[in-house]
């Protein structure tokens, strides 16, 4: 009952959507308009540079390899190639720089920071300049920008990544809204997690996402979800939604937090004991089975993406102890699917399980 790897899911988007014009269109005809922005820039005698990126979001998991597309060509086309250089970045977000992924010039290229090593061009066509990122980390989500410059002339397209994962809130060993805006992030990064955005919560609310206690997301703002309004939760005149306090000082105001994990590259299983163990048991047992006890995140995943269902609860990693049920039955909690918690026991208790990766 050892660790098992799983095949992360590559995702080939196979179609490209309708071109990014980034504030310009280059067109043959001075009197041309783009709908957007009225602007018109004309590249050698009327030729159009056009860069072709796709509208939807690319949806893919933690671990995986992805494929950022990204496509140009010249409107008539040019009789004979043009060196061009190629540039990768994403775009800044919730308060993050901006950060250079690539850039290349015929087949020298450079990647920066976190990216070296994981990213290349694919350059297996002609004019195709889509970015390859191997071993996505949950860090690589948001929105990239593709450029390219000709000369003194440059057009680009933007790329949205989307990891599948799922939200969860978390709350201190110590009791509801303990954690300040670092502290969050903190305690997310130690469940295999992040803290969420507003859209990964608000399509976790579409999902039926029921939360009363506020947490910080990713903007540090304060929000929780409501899909059964009710009176300790704003009151029932209050319709369904994702209610917001705003804006909050990260150090000084305390809250729960909002936490996002993507699928896992490995398999988290209970492990099954001829009696109950001590938090430290658990650890112990674990290892043995060479092994390591499974983070909050890692548990909610198992439970989202691998229908994990144990009605035992266990410990884990963080010191608390849950259950994960997909299809409720009787003595099993209520009757939702979700994670059951019993919170933080004595750590020296003897009354539970453990589950593990």
């Amino acid at each position: 009952m050892g660790l098992l790897l799983l095949v992360p899911l590559l995702l080939l988007p196979g179609s490209y959507g309708l071109p990014f014009y980034n504030g310009f269109y280059y067109s043959n005809s001075a009197n041309d308009q783009n709908p957007g922005n009225g602007h018109v820039k004309d590249l050698l005698n009327g030729v159009k540079l056009v860069v072709e990126t796709p509208e939807e979001t690319l949806f893919t998991y933690q671990g995986a390899s992805v494929i950022l597309p990204c496509r140009y060509h010249y409107e008539p086309a040019l009789g004979s190639p043009r060196r061009v250089r190629i540039k990768w970045w994403k775009l800044s977000e919730n308060g993050a720089p901006e950060k250079d992924v690539l850039v290349a010039i015929g087949l020298r290229h450079r990647s920066f920071g976190d990216y070296q090593g994981r990213v290349h061009l694919r350059q297996e066509k002609e004019h195709d300049v889509s970015l390859e990122i191997q071993d996505l980390r949950l860090e690589d989500y948001g929105r990239y920008r593709c450029e390219v410059i000709d000369g003194l002339e440059d057009e680009s397209g933007l790329v949205e990544l989307e990891l599948r994962g799922v939200v969860f809130p978390y709350q201190s060993p110590n009791g509801r809204y303990q954690l300040n805006f670092h502290e969050g992030q903190q305690v997310c990064a130690e469940q295999g997690a992040v803290v969420a955005s507003f859209e990964q919560l608000f399509r976790a609310w579409e999902e039926g996402l029921d939360w009363c206690n506020a947490g910080w997301l990713q903007d540090a703002t304060v929000q929780y979800p409501i899909m059964l309004p009710r009176q300790p939760c704003g009151g029932p005149g209050l319709a369904p939604g994702v209610r917001s306090y705003g804006p909050r000082h990260r150090r000084l105001h305390r809250y729960d937090v909002f936490c996002f994990a993507t699928a896992l590259k490995g398999r988290v299983y209970y492990l099954e004991h001829p009696e109950k163990l001590t938090l430290t048991e658990a650890r112990e047992a674990c290892q043995e089975d060479d092994a390591t006890i499974a983070k909050v995140g890692q548990l909610f995943a198992a439970w989202k993406f691998h229908g994990l269902d144990r009605c035992d609860a266990g410990w884990l990693a963080d010191g608390s102890v849950r259950y994960p049920v997909v299809h409720p039955h009787p003595n099993c909690g209520p009757p939702e699917p979700g994670v059951r918690s019993f919170g933080f026991p004595d750590p020296q208790s003897r009354l539970y399980g453990l589950s593990r990766t």
